[in-house]
């Protein structure tokens, strides 16, 4: 029944990879079901016949689904199915994406889908590598034109061993998490997180991995050789030589003058009559063609930029080749919210802002990995007015995911420990203006909003991009800080974010198929100066250190541990008892199934009493010790006091206050807040608490009668409860 069906095998970082194909999926362009250790992943390609009408780029589409029956659970979701993908869904796409895009013909108009679904999934396994390399060999199979195939692996640190496709257990305990895709020649792309890396390490690991790319990508070379189809013809979307030349005349000194500025509304204005005139001019001599004349615009202007970079060595906006454009920081633009810093570099301007939360404000993951919440989350908007368009907002798209999550990834490994700092951190950057490397601008603008909030990172973190032009005769040059007309014309967009110490985050975006080592050395020699030049000369004259204190609009927060078995004790019958806790402390308290407990609230006394009562609740009273308690009752012998939820004592009328009390009345009423110690616990566990040894011990204050007396025993029946009866 299946012809057609082959198995091609081989190992991959000691573990089974095997490559099926002609029995799923048959009418699709190619289909190959990838499998390593017991991660399966079905990775389909298609393409159109011809392209759509209009079209005037390569519609390519990449989808990565994540199917919850992979990992045996059920969607937590209403409808109980897969609905729209998750932020790791996107992101295992955008990596996907990246180093396969490049490789297809650039005057391609045809649509193509890419599509790999996870079926099943092995921890010690990554989904996403597996979906790389099947679908590499896919279209490599395919009649789809492309210049593949390409391979991808993970990398980790572990005791400073580089490990290849690390376990679950060894990335957990890795000091990164690095991607690396290649060609059979060069690095593809990277994609990297890391606790302070340095750079010598970090390519060290690029190219370790890189080698064991070229093994793999060798064994699909075989593949493609014994099955591969003819790539199909397809309609050519470069614009007619004799056309290009004539118009290149007409107006290219003319787009030289509008290109050289250092603004970008200036240059759109400069441009905008010059785009008129060509069409005034040859709409009627190239009738049908009309959409060309815009392309042949891209070209020319590609064109004079990237000869003034590589033969000039001149950039758009006269700066030097490694200059940095101005920059500025500041803090506390926004009144009231918990932290805010605005970082500027050139016309690229980010304002990001810190919320810190209690625990219970965690996000909630449902995916196919291991990680089930984030404590640090980080949103990147990127409105129309950025860029001085006016299209309406509709949510973050693809692109903004990435660069949250690049910025999240950046910033994630100096964020302190929930031990260290007790709470839920969101950060949010907001482009103001976009003229290239926002993502990098949000980093900085966060590393501001972070410590002027006053969370204690470890290292403040500052981002840059390292641009890129190469020729056909294989030589290259670089540049740093790049703006969007040399990324927009550009062969690489290399960002990379860090401390002084190492790196936290590489992302790195091609238009060529790949880099060689030379090209990415000199990238991190560059960033690597410009970033230090960031912190040293800009963000740390601002704020040299995370605030000792909190806004006073944040809520404080304190953390204590209690026994797993006293958990039920301090919620109560129908959570009565934390209901009621959290109402009189005016602050929430969050239980871990460990028995941590965070109590968070704007007055940080609220917050300190909370943690007392619970403390009390969970452990029984010490003899010596103090307390802050409510009157319950009042005797004519004395004063009941609640110490906490169920456990109350008796303060005798001897021992209300430092003087001589006739009444008790006289001191305290129902419902006031006291301060008691705890003289006695008897047989029955009934506690005596004394006012005046309170007051003398914490307030110093001195008794009018130095001899205290014992205070006389009352019998059950005046309603005195034992502390260890029911509570709630």
């Amino acid at each position: 029944m299946f012809e057609n069906y082959k198995v091609y095998e081989t190992t991959l970082a000691g573990r089974p990879l095997k490559l099926e194909t002609g029995k799923m999926a048959q009418l699709a362009n190619a289909s190959i079901l990838a499998t390593y250790g017991e991660t399966v992943v079905l990775c389909n390609v298609t393409a159109s016949a011809k392209p759509r009408e209009g079209v005037d780029f390569f519609p390519l589409s990449v989808d990565f689904e994540e199917k919850l029956y992979s990992v045996g659970r059920i969607p937590g979701s209403f409808q109980r199915r897969e609905s729209r993908p998750s932020e790791k869904a996107i992101l295992a796409a955008r990596c996907i994406d990246r180093p396969i895009r490049p490789l297809f013909p650039k005057d391609m108009r045809n649509d193509c889908s890419v599509v790999a679904t996870v079926m099943s999934v092995d921890p010690d396994c990554s989904p996403e590598i597996t979906a790389m390399i099947g679908v590499s060999a896919a279209i490599a199979i395919s009649d789809i034109p492309w210049d593949g195939p390409i391979s991808g692996v993970k990398v980790g640190l572990v005791d400073g061993e580089v490990v290849i496709n690390p376990t679950l257990e060894q990335r957990k305990v890795s000091e990164m998490d690095l991607t690396v895709a290649s060609t059979g020649e060069l690095v593809a792309m990277i994609e990297a997180g890391a606790n302070e890396i340095e750079d010598d390490v970090m390519f060290d690991a690029i190219m370790k991995a890189h080698e064991v790319n070229k093994e793999i990508v060798q064994f699909i070379n075989g593949i493609v050789a014994e099955i591969g189809k003819e790539k199909f013809e397809f309609e050519s979307n470069d614009p007619d030589p004799v056309m290009l030349e004539e118009i290149e005349n007409f107006c290219i000194e003319d787009v030289k003058k509008a290109l050289d500025t250092d603004d970008k509304r200036i240059r759109d204005e400069r441009l905008a009559p010059i785009y008129d005139a060509v069409h005034e001019k040859y709409d009627e001599q190239f009738e049908g063609q009309e959409a060309k004349l815009d392309e042949i615009m891209y070209l020319i202007q590609k064109h004079v930029v990237r000869a003034w970079l590589k033969d000039e060595k001149k950039r758009v906006d006269g700066r030097g080749i490694d200059e940095i454009r101005p920059l500025n920081a500041q803090i506390d633009l926004l009144p009231r919210v918990h932290g805010s810093g605005m970082f500027t570099r050139g016309q690229t301007q980010v304002l990001s802002v810190a919320t810190l939360a209690d625990m219970s404000s965690v996000q909630m993951l449902d995916g196919i990995d291991e990680e089930t919440e984030k404590r640090y989350i980080h949103h990147y908007n990127f409105p129309s007015y950025s860029v001085g368009e006016t299209k309406p907002s509709r949510g973050p798209g693809r692109r903004e995911i990435g660069h949250g999550a690049l910025a999240e990834r950046a910033l994630r490994p100096v964020i302190p420990s929930v031990d260290e700092f007790p709470y839920c951190i969101r950060v949010v950057s907001e482009v103001l203006s976009s003229n290239g490397s926002t993502s990098q601008g949000s980093i900085c603008g966060s590393t501001l909003a972070l410590m002027a909030a006053g969370v204690p990172i470890k290292a403040p973190v500052a981002g840059i991009s390292c641009g890129l032009i190469t020729g056909d005769d294989g030589d290259f040059m670089t540049m740093v800080d790049i703006q969007g007309l040399e990324d927009f014309y550009g062969d690489m967009d290399f960002k990379v974010a860090g401390t002084k110490k190492g790196i936290t985050a590489i992302q790195m975006d091609l238009k060529v198929h790949g880099l060689t080592p030379e090209i990415i050395r000199e990238a991190f020699a560059k960033t690597h100066k410009a970033r230090n030049y960031i912190l040293d000369e800009v963000m740390l004259p601002v704020i040299s250190e995370p605030r000792k204190e909190l806004s006073k609009y944040a809520p404080k927060m304190l953390t204590t541990r209690i026994s797993e078995d006293k958990i039920g004790d301090v919620i109560g019958k129908q959570g009565k008892v934390i209901q009621k806790l959290q109402e009189e402390c005016d602050c929430k308290i969050n239980i871990e199934e460990d028995g941590r407990v965070y109590v968070s609230a704007l007055d940080i006394e609220n917050a300190k009493r909370a943690i007392s009562i619970v403390e009390t609740i969970a452990n029984d009273p010490e003899i010596g010790s103090v307390y802050k308690g409510v009157v319950t009752r009042l005797m004519t012998f004395g004063a009941f006091v609640e110490i906490a939820p169920g456990k109350e004592g008796l303060v005798h009328v001897s021992q209300l206050d430092v003087k001589h009390v006739d009444k008790v009345e006289d001191v305290v009423q129902v419902g006031d807040e006291v301060l008691v110690k705890v003289t006695e616990i008897d047989d029955q566990g009934r506690l005596n608490l004394s006012r005046r040894a309170a007051l003398i011990e914490v307030q110093g204050l001195t008794p009018e009668n130095e001899e205290e007396e014992r205070p006389p025993r009352r019998p059950r029946s005046s309603g005195r409860r034992s502390f260890n009866k029911r509570r709630g």
